[in-house]
């Protein structure tokens, strides 16, 4: 095990991250772990707790709800870049929060669901160490209140990014690399309510630069969700190859540059999964 950990580690450093990495069978008692008990910074992958929290909570996934300007979250992608009222179902603003990590679409189902009960789901689930404290609209502002205001620029020194408690597991939407492949196996195991719909929009992710990096096979199935902040790039996901092997992976780095590009960062997500699966599809 040793051996395949320190590749991991090699990777790691070699893009200028730091990592930490769980892959487990799905199925089966297999796992590759490095750091993987560390407590880390969920950023948008709480979007996953958020749909298991929304599918049990028993709100009509057909309800029709209406997001304003001025009244949203911003963003980037989806409603949080348009300009015009948006009217749409509870299950279309959970496709649009996966698919595109659309953070009005997503904090208009966390004003639905409660931050309650999103972490009731997880201690439900057995999931101890994973705590949701905020939605996307808090990510926004408590970077610019740490960071003295609004203008990205501040958030390349050192120094600003110090004082983010975005950045802080202590102080924010934490778990571990463990439970988030726990998290999988139970959603791709299906032992919890939507596991089916909530694979469906995993699959149905449009970035493809990290984890599906690393596995860029017609008949091998990447279903993800990713998560960004400043000097974080994270993804979590199921790979699955058509012999039926199926395997969770969650991979959380933090890199040494402040740079907003950074392809090698990116891309070692998808590289040390690689590597993790790789070692396990190989020892059966």
């Amino acid at each position: 095990m040793s051996g395949i950990r320190d590749r991991i580690e090699a990777a790691f450093a070699a893009a200028g991250v730091t990592g930490c990495l769980h892959a487990a069978h799905v199925d089966g008692p297999g796992q590759v772990a490095v750091r993987a008990d560390t407590p880390v910074t969920l950023a948008s992958v709480f979007k996953v707790p958020l749909l298991i929290a929304w599918h049990r909570s028993g709100l009509d996934p057909t309800e029709q709800v209406t997001l304003r300007p001025g009244e949203r979250s911003g963003g980037p992608t989806g409603i949080g870049a348009m300009l015009d009222p948006v009217t749409m179902s509870l299950r279309d603003l959970a496709y649009l929060a996966i698919a595109v990590s659309d953070n009005a679409a997503a904090d208009a189902l966390l004003d639905r669901v409660g931050l309650a009960a999103v972490n009731r789901a997880m201690a439900e689930l057995g999931l101890t160490g994973t705590t949701i404290r905020h939605g996307g609209r808090d990510f926004a502002a408590t970077m610019a209140e740490d960071a003295g205001g609004p203008d990205p620029a501040l958030l390349a020194d050192p120094a600003v990014l110090a004082r983010l408690r975005v950045l802080d597991p202590a102080r924010t939407n934490r778990s571990t690399p463990r439970e988030m492949t726990r998290m999988l196996g139970i959603l791709w195991r299906e032992e919890t309510p939507g596991a089916a719909q909530i694979q469906r929009l995993m699959g149905l992710q449009v970035w493809p630069h990290r984890l599906s990096s690393g596995f860029p096979f017609d008949d091998v199935r990447v279903s993800g969700k990713t998560g960004t902040l400043p000097t974080v790039r994270n993804e979590i996901g199921v790979v699955e190859y058509p012999d039926g092997g199926r395997y969770a992976v969650a991979v959380f780095t933090r890199s040494a540059s402040t740079a907003f590009a950074l392809p090698a960062a990116d891309a070692v997500i998808g590289a040390a999964a690689r590597l993790a699966v790789d070692h396990l599809r190989a020892r059966g």
